[in-house]
């Protein structure tokens, strides 16, 4: 069974109506009084969002700093790099000038007293505290004393002995006076100088040996002493 609608009698007479609804809140908000604004927490909440604002923008900076040296800095490769190809040294300009090698100091060559040195082509040298000797192809001995009183130790000085035939010539003979003995040269006219070997007993006693060998022909030659700064010391003409 359907219910029976009730009837619609509209609005009451007696129901306020909308205008009059507004006009009455309206009297009551005029009749509020507002409490304080609560300005402390304001500003805090304020301080609060700057705080946050300049965090991230300080950590935003780190970020992009370390982002440009990560991006600046070079990575290294693996592999070694190739050996970089040496210059060719530069030439040093030196105020010494320039010798040839027929006039340039040689090395005196230290012997033992009593040690044979094999001067060559069957000639032999040594040397004692008492001067020098030596040997020729025939095996017989000679000497030179430096303690008879003949040669004068305290001025620079030089001898020459010498033996040959057709096929040249052994030089030898002492140079004494100085320590600082450098070279000894044998020239004969109009010739090329010979350099001699030097030698010497240990600690530098003020004198030495030297020998030589000329070819066939050479006559007799002049026998030169310089120290090792290229001066001459002495000289025995031929």
């Amino acid at each position: 069974m359907n219910p029976t609608p009730l009837p619609d009698h509209g609005p009451s007479p007696s129901d306020p109506g909308e205008s009059e609804v507004r006009a009455v809140f309206a009297r009551v908000a005029l009749d509020v009084t507002p409490g304080p604004v609560p300005l402390a927490a304001v500003r805090r909440a304020g301080r609060e969002r700057r705080r946050r604002r300049a965090a991230g923008l300080s950590v935003l900076g780190a970020a992009a700093a370390v982002a440009a040296v990560v991006t600046l800095v070079p990575v290294r490769a693996s592999s070694p790099a190739p050996e970089p190809v040496a210059a060719p040294p530069t030439a040093v300009r030196t105020s010494v000038p320039a010798v040839s090698p027929t006039v340039a100091p040689i090395r005196i060559r230290t012997v033992r007293p009593g040690e044979r040195v094999d001067a060559g082509q069957g000639h032999l040298v040594w040397l004692t505290e008492d001067g020098k000797h030596w040997a020729d192809t025939d095996g017989l001995e000679n000497f030179r004393s430096v303690s008879d009183g003949n040669i004068d130790l305290a001025h620079p000085g030089i001898s020459h002995q010498s033996e040959g035939g057709p096929a040249g010539a052994f030089h030898s003979g002492l140079y004494y006076g100085t320590r600082t003995a450098g070279r000894v040269e044998l020239t004969y006219a109009g010739g090329r100088p010979v350099l001699a070997t030097l030698l010497e007993l240990p600690d530098r006693p003020g004198w030495g040996v030297w020998y030589a060998f000329t070819g066939p022909g050479g006559g007799r030659a002049t026998v030169t002493l310089y120290d090792s700064a290229g001066r001459r010391l002495a000289d025995l003409p031929g």
